[in-house]
């Protein structure tokens, strides 16, 4: 329990602080004090801090692709990807350093990973009047999503919610759902 304990308040601790600063710009030394551990309990629990992004991203991720998924059986496919850019854009420096840092790869691979076990609980198998498998269908919009928030959060000055929500509607979601 305390084990668990200390590692949730090191990934709240890092979680605050990609509010306020890049995670390039985040120490071992910053994520202890706002976790109010000791810098040593840090690495009872990682073994450095790409390690705590890693396991930061794999709950995020999670939580990413509780929005994401649903955007493929919406009704309203626009509002549910403006939602989902939204969530992004209120963590930008988290998904920033998720997506576009040194670990995208990693990252990418675990969020097509999660998103094809949460599309087989949700809709497995495949549509006979598709010509398009099912498992493609979730490979190929996870990882059109991901690559597409990477891109916008790397342009500058950048581009809006609304507008970035069009693109993933207009040039992911509504191909997979035609498909």
């Amino acid at each position: 329990m305390r084990v668990e304990r200390s590692r949730r308040a090191l990934r709240a601790a890092l979680l605050g602080l990609l509010e306020e600063q890049s995670f390039d710009r985040t120490t071992i030394r910053d994520i202890s004090a706002r976790a109010g551990t000791g810098y040593a309990t840090f690495f009872r629990h990682y073994s450095d801090k790409s390690a705590l992004l890693n396991d930061l991203a794999a709950f995020e991720i999670s939580e990413l692709l509780k929005r994401a998924l649903p955007i493929l059986y919406a009704v309203d496919t626009r509002a549910a990807c403006v939602a989902l850019c939204r969530y992004v854009d209120e963590q930008r420096n988290l998904w920033s350093a998720l997506l576009t840092g040194g670990a995208a790869g990693t990252l990418r691979e675990e969020f097509v990973r999660q998103a094809r076990v949460v599309a087989a609980e949700a809709k497995p198998g495949h549509r006979p009047d598709s010509w398009l498998p099912a498992d493609l269908a979730v490979v190929f919009g996870a990882s059109a999503v991901a690559d597409i928030l990477a891109w916008w959060l790397q342009q500058a000055p950048g581009y809006t919610v609304d507008e970035i929500a069009d693109i993933l509607d207009r040039l992911v979601i509504a191909p997979i759902l035609q498909a």
